[in-house]
This record gives structure tokens, C-alpha cells and sequence, in this order.
């Protein structure tokens, strides 16, 4: 049973003001309706103003995704009712959006090249937010600061086939729009997903207002699991809007699914047409992922897979870019397979570790004047550093400090004769031909030299201790 996935995508876009007022959209810190005014509150009398600089991230998203800029597009009123939109209806474009028919390109399940098409791209308005207060009398408090917010609704068509390459159309989406400078990923609610998803020959279930990429993954397996256990009993699914619940990984029945008449949309009549798409030719884009991620190949020799981690955050590339010149490969090996892993242990965001002091622990690496497990402690030492707000100290000094400089593996003749005694049933494995056993006799030592010693050369001496007859 084919599962068929398309997404809705509400992306925050990173403008100074909203949509249709002067109200600031920096409001995460103030306190609630603090960033509000008569036309985002919708009261009699006020008159939207559309926001030049939202329709210009607009124009510079539809180019990235090659999509076609419509010579007229124009607003609307969506009639809904909305608990948290005071107007009790939302501007947004139905009939003629800014731009459709675009393309992203990412990898199915196999692993080959995938084309997703996006069918439009429009303006709209987000709303505001609800608080909801638990407690002997449940009720509810409304937050007008987000109502206003500059949304683009990126819509797809349903060419997914799982959750997994959901996800995945996700994060490309999010890097091209972090290229574009377009939104700030790092704020709360600045994406939000509804999915679309059916079994192949049944009905389609919607799935609102998904906050997370993870979010969207667990939501699709979950109602996709949902959906086939229902058809196997001789069940039907229900044509339906359901709500993930992020906290039990479950989704549960929200109403039954609105058709475009139920909104009754109409011209908005205080909002005139657009006619923008003569501005297209003119935009410049910035390098996109897959143009970096091409060039990061061919101008430094890294792997694929390199490429597309390093790629996959802008402010990742720029790191790498500053730390690559003198050893291209070793400094991609550290970044993508070492640091961004050590990064994400410690929810840390690349933008708090200094380029200069990674660059000096790579040199330290190349000169080989530290093992790469010595490496990797000096790493940590700097990030917990950086973690807790201290000033990063020198590689160099940790180094000295903490006795990690490289030492030659007849250094540690003694060490090793002490871990082979006392690792008979290994010293055996490993005179029995199992390679596993001279790995394990390595570790110990590496762990007793705190890894100052490098493992191949402490290899050869464990295997000459052992066949001389060191037990």
C-alpha cells in the first residue's frame, strides 16, 4: 500500500514589521498584546498596508525554488473563525498567489536524486496565539503579538512517499530558506506543517500544525500506521483534520475536513492587485546548497556525504570555509563527523565556537603533535568552555597542561605489558585469530595513556609483547 504525503509549509518570514502594519515583529520577549495596533487587531476603521519588504522575500524564494511569478496576483478574505484572529477572518491569497509550479530536489528512500514539485507559493497573515490555562476553571487568553506576522505558505504537491522523505524535503526546504536570509529558523514556531497523507485509493487526512521536522516524521508514521491498520479490518478513513499530539506521538480527531467553498473567500477590497513579476529578472540569488555543496567537492576534494553535512546550515559552511585552507579533508573529517556531534550532545549552535581556535587544534592534528583521541579531549575542554560562557582557551595550552602532547609508543612498554597480564582470556582470543581481541587490548591501553599513544604503533607493540610470550 503506497503511502502519499504532500505538505503545507507556514514559514515566519524575517521581516522588521508585519505584514500589513508597522507593529515589530521581534515580540518573543515582551509580554503579551504589547505589539499590537488598530489594523492587526482588525477594529473598525483601520486600513492594511501591504509590507514591501515580505513581497521581496516572497519574489526571492519563488525564484530559488524556479517557480513561475504570476503577472497579477491579489489578496483575500478568508472567512473562518479563528479564536486567536480578532478580524474573524484572515487575509491571505486563494485564486491567484504569488507564484507557482517550483521544484526541490531531494533524495528518496533509496537514495537516488527526487524531484518534489511545489505547487504555489502566497502571502498571508498569521494568527495570533492562544494560552491555554489549566486548572479548577479551564479557560483560555489570547496573545495578539504573532497576529500580523508575515507568513509564506509554501504548498506541494503529494510526491512523498513517507515520512522520512518528508523529513527530508523539510530540512532542504529550511537550508534553502536560511541561504536566502529569509527566516530564522531558531525562533519559536518560525515553520509549522500541515501534512496531507492518504494510502494509496483511500481518503486523505489532514494533519495540523506540526511545530518540529522530527514532529512531522513521528506525526506521518504514526497516522500512516493509523491509516493501513484500518484498511486491513475492512475500515474506511475518514476524510478528516486531525491534530498531532507531540507529547504522546499520537494523532487525534479534530473535525472533519473543510472544502475551499466552506471558507467563502472573497477580494479583499482594501488591498489592490500586485504586479511584481517583472522584478524576477533583476533578483540576485546567493549560492544555494546544492551549488555549495557541488563546489565544496570539486574546490576542496571532500565526500559526498562531507558535502552535504556541511552544507546543510549556512553557518556551518561559512565555519568550514574559514578552517579549510590549510587541510581541507582533515578539517571536514573534524567538522561534520566530530564537532557538529559534539555540538549536538551539548544543544550547542556552531555560531558559539570560535573558527581561530579550531583552526589551531587542526594544525595541532596535522603536525601530529597530539593523537586524534587527544584531539577530541582538547575539543571537549573548549566547547564545555564555550558552554558555560567561559573565555576558549588555546589548544596549545590545554595541551600542555593536561600532559596530552603525542608520545612514542615505547613510552608505554610498561603499560602495555601491565594490560596484557592482566587480560589473559584477550591475549588468548587473540592468539586464537579473533581480531576483535587485539582492538580490545588497545583500548586499554589507550585508556591507561589517556591517548597520547597512536593505536597503530601501540598495535604493534601489544602484538610484539604477546608473541614474545608476554602474559
Amino acid at each position: 500500500m503506497k503511502t502519499i504525503v504532500g505538505l503545507e509549509i507556514h514559514v515566519q518570514l524575517a521581516t522588521a514589521t508585519k505584514l500589513f502594519c508597522g507593529c515589530s515583529t521581534d515580540y518573543r520577549d515582551d509580554g503579551p498584546n504589547t505589539h499590537c495596533c488598530p489594523i492587526c487587531l482588525g477594529l473598525p476603521g483601520s486600513l492594511p498596508r501591504l509590507n514591501r519588504k515580505a513581497v521581496e522575500y516572497g519574489l526571492l524564494v519563488a525564484k530559488a525554488l524556479d517557480m513561475r511569478v504570476l503577472e497579477e496576483s491579489d489578496f483575500a478574505r478568508k472567512n473562518y473563525f479563528y479564536p486567536d484572529l480578532a478580524k474573524a477572518y484572515q487575509i491571505t491569497q486563494s485564486d491567484r498567489p504569488l507564484a507557482v509550479e517550483g521544484t526541490v530536489e531531494i533524495e528518496d528512500d533509496e537514495g537516488h536524486e527526487k524531484i518534489v514539485r511545489i505547487t504555489r507559493v502566497h502571502l498571508e497573515e498569521d494568527p495570533g496565539r492562544l494560552v491555554h490555562v489549566a486548572g479548577a476553571s479551564k479557560y483560555s487568553l489570547v496573545d495578539y503579538n504573532r497576529s500580523g506576522i508575515p507568513l509564506l505558505e509554501i504548498v506541494t504537491e503529494p510526491d512523498m512517499r513517507s515520512p522520512q522523505e518528508a523529513r527530508r524535503f523539510l530540512n532542504k526546504l529550511r537550508t534553502i530558506l536560511e541561504y536566502l536570509g529569509v527566516f530564522d529558523g531558531e525562533r519559536e514556531g518560525a515553520l509549522r506543517v500541515d501534512a496531507n497523507i492518504s494510502i494509496e485509493g483511500s481518503a486523505r487526512v489532514e494533519v495540523k500544525n506540526i511545530s518540529s521536522y522530527k514532529g512531522v516524521e513521528k506525526a506521518l508514521t504514526f497516522e500512516a500506521t493509523r491509516q493501513r491498520n484500518l484498511l486491513r479490518r475492512g475500515q474506511t478513513v475518514a476524510r478528516e483534520t486531525r491534530h498531532f499530539m507531540e507529547g504522546r506521538g499520537i494523532t487525534t480527531s479534530a473535525r472533519g475536513k473543510e472544502e475551499a467553498h466552506d471558507y467563502r473567500y472573497f477580494p479583499d477590497p482594501d488591498l489592490g492587485p500586485i504586479r511584481v513579476a517583472d522584478r524576477v529578472a533583476a533578483i540576485d540569488l546567493p549560492e544555494l546548497p546544492t551549488a555549495r555543496k557541488n563546489r565544496f567537492m570539486a574546490q576542496y576534494g571532500i565526500s559526498l556525504n562531507h558535502a552535504r553535512t556541511l552544507t546543510g546550515d549556512p553557518r556551518l559552511a561559512d565555519f568550514y570555509e574559514h578552517v579549510a585552507p590549510a587541510d581541507p579533508i582533515l578539517a571536514a573529517t573534524w567538522a561534520a563527523d566530530i564537532l557538529l556531534g559534539e555540538l549536538n550532545y551539548r544543544n550547542m549552535s556552531i555560531a558559539a565556537v570560535p573558527a581561530d581556535r579550531i583552526r589551531e587544534l587542526l594544525a595541532l592534528l596535522r603536525a601530529e603533535t597530539i593523537t586524534d583521541a587527544a584531539g577530541v579531549q582538547v575539543l571537549r575542554e573548549m566547547l564545555d568552555a564555550c558552554a558555560a560562557g567561559r573565555p576558549c582557551e588555546k589548544p596549545a595550552d590545554i595541551v600542555k597542561r593536561e600532559g596530552l602532547a603525542r608520545a612514542t609508543g615505547d613510552d608505554f612498554v610498561a603499560i602495555v605489558q601491565a594490560v596484557i597480564a592482566s587480560n589473559p582470556q584477550a591475549v588468548e582470543d587473540y592468539r586464537a585469530g579473533k581480531k576483535g581481541a587485539l582492538n580490545f587490548i588497545v583500548g586499554q591501553v589507550m585508556k591507561e595513556t589517556r591517548g597520547r599513544a597512536d593505536p597503530r604503533e601501540l598495535g604493534r607493540i601489544v602484538s610484539e609483547c604477546i608473541e614474545k610470550g608476554g602474559v
